[in-house]
């Protein structure tokens, strides 16, 4: 109810400085008791949506998209809210301010967001320290040949991932660089790590699907890896604009790397069917138009892989319908982003208890039984 109060108020502001007020009213609940009466307000458990996947256990399987959260600012109430997991970034390897203003907008008539923020980002530095001073309870070693890293990681109700990209300005000959240093710094931290090649607004990022780069990087981040005293599971974010070629191309790549899984999808550059008077904003498009070429994406992952390898799907998940559909084309979680400035707060509420009862109405026991059961 408070949220369709303060929505069109909201809806008043430029959508980043929006986004910035509610990020700081959350970050503002972290120390107060308002916190609690969060939790208990969304709290909503169920046993048949505890699920697991790449080793990681989870209370549900909805999450936080990468791009809500850049700072590991929100950890806690995101919590509260009731997600499962949270993927915290894009994260660079140093700070960036990204594009100029504006460079958000909403698209209500399409119930979709266009972003061109380009990786604004604190750093991989600032990041890091703020997820130890969140998380610590254990200490975790990552070194390499160039620096040696003592950092902590610690058992948590909530799953935190870290979503890791390039810096606008280091060539993308030399890309490998960023991810390597983004990763030594805050691989430690997290519970599992997504490499994002993917986002349309860093020029020549996606080159980065080309099998031969692909493989580079994600053998010397592989590598890197396992000289964690516990290796963290890596997907690869990518793109909805590939051909299914491209998208095989990465899936032998990934596999041949042995990564952990993919995250399907980033952001769209297609315009297609949209009415809004800014869809001629350049940027990457995100919610409801987005969700038939995520589920596509999906499914195909879903066939290339066998289902040997799991796929968090992302792209216009705005209801327990949505995650569902998600879920049946193959994915064993699911995030969102855009649908909760739409929808509110308790939209993460209304997907569990309906997604609960989706379940049970087809007979399934668990979210595991129900992943990929919808053939394409």
């Amino acid at each position: 109810m408070l949220y369709k109060i303060l929505k069109p108020l909201l809806f008043r502001l430029d959508a980043e400085r929006a986004h910035n007020l509610v990020s700081g009213l959350l970050r503002a609940t972290s120390a107060t008791p308002l916190l609690s009466v969060l939790r208990a307000i969304y709290s909503y458990d169920d046993p048949i949506l505890a699920t697991e996947c790449a080793g990681l256990r989870m209370a549900n399987p909805i999450g936080l998209a990468a791009g809500f959260d850049k700072r590991a600012a929100l950890i806690g109430p995101m919590a509260a809210l009731g997600f499962g997991h949270v993927e915290v970034g894009t994260v660079t390897a140093r700070p960036q301010p990204g594009n100029p203003r504006p460079r958000l907008f909403r698209l209500p008539e399409d119930g979709a967001l266009i972003n061109r923020l380009g990786f604004n980002s604190p750093g991989m530095v600032a990041v890091a320290r703020r997820l130890r001073d969140q998380r610590p309870t254990a200490n975790d070693r990552l070194t390499t040949n160039r620096t040696a890293t003592s950092l902590v990681v610690g058992p948590s109700s909530l799953v935190v991932g870290v979503n890791i990209g390039k810096n606008r300005t280091t060539p993308l000959e030399r890309a490998a660089e960023d991810y390597l240093a983004a990763f030594v710094a805050l691989a430690a931290q997290a519970d599992y790590v997504t490499v994002n090649i993917s986002s349309p607004n860093t020029p020549g990022l996606r080159l980065l699907h080309e099998r031969a780069a692909l493989e580079q990087l994600l053998g010397e981040l592989a590598a890197l890896n396992r000289r964690l005293g516990r290796p963290r599971p890596i997907f690869l974010k990518i793109s909805p604009d590939e051909t299914p070629a491209q998208i095989e191309e990465v899936v032998q790549a990934g596999c041949a790397a042995a990564i952990a899984g993919f995250v399907a999808t980033n952001t769209t550059l297609s315009r297609e069917g949209l009415h809004s008077p800014l869809a001629a904003e350049t940027g990457g498009l995100s919610g409801r138009p987005l969700r038939e070429r995520s589920l596509g994406t999906i499914a195909q992952l879903r066939r290339l892989t066998d289902g040997r390898v799991p796929i968090i799907g992302v792209g216009g998940v705005a209801s327990a319908e949505d995650a569902y559909a998600h879920i049946r084309s193959g994915a064993s979680l699911v995030q969102l982003y855009t649908g909760l400035i739409y929808e509110g707060p308790d939209l993460i509420y209304r997907i569990k208890r309906g997604l609960a009862d989706l379940l049970r109405r087809d007979g399934f026991r668990s979210i595991a039984e129900a992943v990929g059961t919808i053939r394409s």
